[in-house]
């Protein structure tokens, strides 16, 4: 099939590269003239485990290709993917600017049918303002799809290669054939292509991210819980997860989510609420709970230093940034707000992660406080305490006496639970979790 994706952001390009390599001709469209010029040399603006070699590969083969004509694109291809940023307005919206724009530009240069998917996550009705854009600007015909995507940022190519399931919301059995055609090659294992309306296609993706959304708060509030009552997170999850009407998923504390789905998309479903009328208090109380957990690490420092007065001049080492591993996405990370809470109170921080370091900057600006570190250990010589945002795993085993040596204070704040904390209390550290007993040194 002949395929262009218009935006080669996180979903545009790991779908491009998948599409690509499944044998479809693809032409990445994208405004920006210095990413594209890197595509097309395969150098990936974005890190995602495996994204690179398919670009190359498929490169090299001719079967995908970039550009920054929006006109190349629409005429050469039957299958138009929008894929643009839908950035979050200030009253939780999302902003369809963007994808009115490319709407408005394919509809100037169509030149015979074309099937336009809505790849972008998007709130409902935007396949209707979409096909009205388009209708204004041509006489051709063409069918406006909704396919949402259900990447997770880490495990995308997988995700894209072999989903759960394949939704798409369709006007018609023309566009819903070709559609089956087209995700055919992903399925293979039987799992479903679940065609339906567009609307319900387009509120299945804000649902979805907002159920599991859902699990990570309520277990946050749980493991808070657990503390006041003596009992242990991990027994409880356990409890929990191994009921079949639960399972296991999503039942892991921490320090609340982020990145740019879960955040955007449950106050993108509680403003679509607002917008006819049906106020969902359990997805606002989710935010509430997510904004609530970020904090909790921050309170379990203040509390072991005796005071916010405390912090001032402590240094901390700071182990990862990203929102969540395999990825070097800090949207909303908690480690930005951790981190500037502990530079707020006057301490200095020293902070490492695999990948996320340069986006961290980028997000954080330059601060005086703060400096980065290459490795793990080398951002802890002469550290207070070590606080864990992310579950990299590689901190999973560390070296706990060359730790100790480094280190100015034996004192770790895991804000991941991924310590054991008898091996960690063994080796003479004072050790905070989320919704354990806090373990002091053997």
């Amino acid at each position: 099939m002949k395929i262009t994706v218009v935006g080669a952001g996180y979903v545009g390009l790991v779908a491009a590269a998948c599409f690509a390599e499944s044998g479809n001709d693809v032409i990445g469209v994208d405004v920006d003239d210095a990413k594209v010029e890197k595509l097309t040399k395969a150098e990936s603006p974005i890190y995602e485990p495996g994204l690179t070699d398919l670009l190359k590969r498929n490169l090299k083969n001719a079967r995908l290709r970039f550009t920054t004509s929006l006109k190349e694109g629409v005429e050469l291809s039957d299958i138009i993917f929008i894929a643009v940023g839908t950035p979050q307005d200030e009253d939780g919206s999302a902003d369809l600017t963007h994808v009115l724009e490319v709407a408005k530009g394919i509809g100037t240069y169509m030149n015979g049918f074309k099937t336009i998917v809505d790849k972008s996550t998007v709130p409902v009705g935007t396949a209707r303002k979409v096909h009205e854009t388009i209708a204004k600007l041509t006489k051709h015909q063409f069918e406006v799809v909704s396919n949402p995507e259900f990447l997770k940022e880490g495990a995308a190519i997988d995700d894209f290669m072999k989903p759960d399931r394949v939704v798409v919301g369709v006007p018609s059995e023309r566009a819903a054939k070709l559609m089956r055609e087209l995700y055919a090659p992903y399925v293979r294992t039987n799992k479903p292509i679940l065609v339906m309306d567009v609307p319900s296609a387009e509120l299945t993706k804000y649902a979805s991210n907002s159920m599991l959304a859902t699990r990570v708060s309520f277990m946050n509030e749980i493991a808070n819980l657990c503390e006041k009552v003596g009992a242990d997170i991990d027994s409880v999850r356990i409890g929990m997860g191994t009921d079949s009407r639960i399972g296991m998923a999503f039942l892991f504390p921490g320090i609340g989510y982020g990145g740019s789905c879960f955040p955007k998309d449950v106050q993108a479903l509680i403003r679509t609420g607002k917008d006819y009328e049906v106020d969902l208090r359990i997805a606002r109380s989710v935010e509430d709970v997510n904004a609530d957990q970020k904090l909790v690490m921050v309170h379990k420092i203040v509390k072991h230093y005796g005071g916010a007065s405390q912090i001032k001049g402590k240094t901390f080492a700071i182990w990862g940034l990203a929102f969540k591993p395999r990825t070097d996405d800090v949207r909303e990370a908690p480690a930005l707000k951790i981190i500037g809470e502990l530079v707020r109170m006057g301490a200095k921080v020293v902070a490492s992660d695999p990948e996320a370091v340069e986006t961290f900057r980028q997000a954080f600006k330059e601060h005086s406080q703060v400096s980065y570190a290459f490795s793990n250990y080398d951002c802890l010589n002469q550290a207070d305490g070590l606080v864990i945002c992310t579950e990299w795993n590689e901190y999973r085993q560390p070296n706990f006496e060359r730790m100790k040596q480094l280190m100015r204070a034996a004192v770790i704040f895991d804000g991941r639970n991924i310590l054991d904390r008898n091996e960690v209390a063994r080796h003479g550290y004072r050790y905070y979790s989320i919704g354990r007993p806090d373990v002091a040194a053997a």
